[in-house]
């Protein structure tokens, strides 16, 4: 059975503390067992189920460390890995940025788990596929879809007495539309922990409306305009900025966050004062892991507030050597909005365009974080409040922070999986002069 409760997994990593000859072990036992089902050209094309679970062993000797990992847990396996994770660790070069394991955390309780999706069956799933095939036959389109449902439990132990124990669920689900003639493209996603709140005809339905609207896209010229971001258009970018939030980059420069002559812009306005990023492993709406990957505790902490960059995350060693906290990477990330529906924006909008999808956003320099990347599955110009026509794909080049200093409007916000896989709360946004570089032929 892949699943362990707490208790199970006390049980086995003690017994490998137990094995351990090592200055220092530290263990993590990780576990997950879902399913998927694939679907092109309205046909399924693939479907399946996984399950797995494996143990990861380090061993220090001084600042020297091994790592090896095995899936059996037998009395010899584990035996086993521990004798190689000490064997490679008496091997290893010295490590100058080693760090002790950690003392034991006080952990928040977060509730990630939802019964519904741990049991979602292949049935299910084939019905999410029949669901969105049916939207898209309805309008003559054809879809291309990917479902995928799971469970996951992680554990982690050390010599210095430390337990951490977090299981969550998660179901994903993606869907490009295209019309029949291959001239109009569509897409959603939805993210959830609870299964319940998943509609995949009313998630599919949307793709299939935008590739719809946009048969017929006009080419406009490339240039400055008025910009509506949808949640899943603004999520990569935004998250890239964050990513730039680490202190190191920034004490050593490298960044833009760092200070010319030295220093960082902690304290600084960055952004617009409407801005506030923040990450919650007790979010309702986006609950997640409350311990990070090497055990250090997670709450929540404030980025960005009104504007002003409040934090950055630090690494254990660089903390220690600037004499700080040592502030994880957050497990998930939230921007604050507001109460307007895209739609509602699009009404307050004399002119400009409606970007639903943002993708294969690349970095172009740390410094100001400019980014590239292309429009793509549904793009319109909106004139006098109301959306004229479908715009052919654009090129743009911009940065999050110049775009969130351009900020005119927040929508409301939105759970989504951005660029990097990675959940967020984000909003709907409206800015002022976004740039657009070159047209794109691709639909």
């Amino acid at each position: 059975m892949t699943a362990f409760t707490a208790d199970e997994a006390r049980a086995l990593l003690t017994r490998v503390m137990g094995l351990s000859r090592a200055e220092a072990c530290e263990a993590n036992l990780n576990a997950n067992t879902g399913g998927n089902i694939r679907y092109a050209r309205n046909t399924v094309t693939t479907a399946g189920a996984t399950t797995d679970r494996t143990l990861v062993v380090q061993s220090n000797f001084g600042k020297r460390s091994g790592t090896a990992t095995i899936n059996e847990f037998d009395d010899a396996a584990l035996e086993r890995v521990v004798r190689r994770s000490e064997e490679l660790a008496r091997l290893a070069p010295e490590d100058p940025e080693f760090m002790e394991p950690l003392a034991p955390q006080e952990y928040v309780a977060t509730e990630g788990w939802v019964d519904a999706t741990a049991t979602v069956s292949p049935e299910y799933r084939a019905r999410v596929a029949e669901a969105s095939i049916a939207a898209a036959k309805a309008r003559d389109c054809v879809a291309a879809g990917f479902f995928n449902d799971g469970s996951a439990w992680q554990a982690m132990m050390n010599t210095k007495g430390l337990f951490a124990y977090y299981r969550n669920t998660n179901m994903n689900f993606t869907v490009t539309m295209r019309t029949a003639d291959s001239t109009g493209s569509g897409y959603a996603l939805r993210d959830f922990n609870d299964v319940a709140k998943f509609d995949a005809a009313a998630a599919s339905r949307v793709a299939v409306e935008k590739a719809a609207a946009s048969r017929e896209a006009r080419a406009i010229e490339p240039g400055k305009y008025t910009v509506i971001l949808e949640p899943e258009a603004a999520a990569g970018l935004i998250q890239f900025m964050m990513f730039n939030f680490d202190a190191r980059s920034a004490d050593e420069g490298r960044s833009f966050l760092a200070k010319p002559g030295g220093g960082t812009r902690v304290g600084e306005k960055l952004v617009d004062e409407r801005v506030t990023v923040y990450s919650d492993p007790q979010s309702p709406e986006l609950p997640s892991s409350p311990w990070g990957g090497d055990g250090r505790a997670m709450r929540r902490r404030n980025w960005i507030e009104n504007g002003v960059a409040r934090q950055l995350y630090y690494s254990r060693y660089w903390a220690a050597k600037q004499g700080v906290e040592a502030v994880p990477f957050p497990t998930n990330l939230a921007m604050a909005g507001g109460e307007a529906s895209v739609e509602q924006l699009i009404r307050d909008t004399p002119r400009g365009i409606l970007l639903t999808r943002t993708w294969y956003i690349r970095p172009v320099d740390p410094q100001t974080v400019l980014l590239t990347g292309l429009t793509r599955d549904g793009t319109f110009y909106i004139e006098n409040g109301a959306l004229k026509h479908a715009v052919k794909n654009l090129r743009f080049n911009e940065s999050p922070v110049i775009m969130l200093n351009n900020l005119d409007a927040l929508g409301r916000v939105e759970r989504v999986n951005g660029e990097f896989g990675f959940s967020c709360l984000i909003p709907a946004i409206r800015v002022r002069d976004f740039t657009f570089t070159s047209l794109s032929d691709a639909v």
